[in-house]
């Protein structure tokens, strides 16, 4: 019986190392973490990064995780419980609210959205399923901050972006922001992450009512929003019964 190969031993090693960090590593520090020779390192970091499994920073030279990975997990994601049990009710949300719905976790101080529902029209739309969102930008990310599923304060730390102009930033704003989130059982996000874009997002909750994801409803803001930027009544409305059907689904008590 052939025994294991050990290019992909060394490949998956650096995948793992790549994993366990908060950030970007070099060529020397994944050499040294591994006790590799520089050459075989770059070697495998470089075939990684042909299918897309690492990215390659332009500016630092340094590496990380890249996008295809999210992706090749699908598979988990589709037998993940909570995903499983929002699937019909996001389904129905978009009908119901002529929008995109997006079903989000938190991930690595972001937002992983791990269901995506495409808004029920004919034009060109992405799937975002795998993609990354900032917590303090997406409403997904605030209802997550909001309710407790992410700390807070290692968002800050790591000096949150500005996307645009409307971006919450600021500790005291952000704070103040979450606070009403957590009084209106909802979270919005007008124009923070993309000029033109909002979104709405209510919590979803597990067994003994911890909040477990979001599922929000997003598109642009004229339809989202009122002509003073508030989100519509009925949008929030049926969001709500959305998050509160598979909350239910997933053992939560009615709330």
């Amino acid at each position: 019986m052939a025994g294991p190969v050990q290019s992909i031993e060394r490949a998956a090693a650096i995948l793992r190392l790549l994993a366990g960090g908060s950030r970007r590593m070099g060529l020397g520090e994944v050499a040294s973490s591994l006790g590799l020779a520089k050459g075989t390192a770059h070697g495998i970091l470089r075939t990684l990064q042909h299918v897309d499994f690492v990215e390659q920073d332009p500016a630092t030279g340094k590496y990380q995780l890249g996008a295809a990975l999210l992706h090749l997990g699908t598979s988990y994601l589709d037998v993940n419980e909570l995903r499983s049990r929002s699937i019909n009710w996001a389904d129905a949300l978009a009908a119901r609210s002529g929008e995109a719905v997006r079903l989000g976790t938190p991930l690595e101080g972001k937002v992983l959205v791990i269901h995506h529902v495409f808004r029920p029209d004919d034009t060109l739309q992405t799937l975002d399923v795998g993609a990354l969102l900032p917590l303090h930008a997406s409403s997904l990310g605030k209802v997550l901050l909001a309710f407790g599923v992410t700390p807070v304060d290692a968002m800050m730390e790591a000096a949150p972006e500005s996307y645009t102009r409307h971006t919450l930033v600021h500790p005291e704003q952000l704070n103040r922001a979450l606070g009403e989130i957590r009084e209106l059982g909802w979270g919005a996000e007008v124009q923070e992450m993309s000029m033109g874009e909002a979104g709405i997002a209510a919590p979803i909750r597990g067994q003994g009512g911890l909040v477990v994801g979001a599922i929000g409803v997003s598109g642009a803001v004229e339809r989202i929003c009122d002509t003073k930027g508030r989100p519509q009544p009925a949008l929030i409305t049926v969001l709500r019964e959305a998050a509160r059907a598979i909350s239910r689904d997933l053992g939560a008590a009615r709330w």
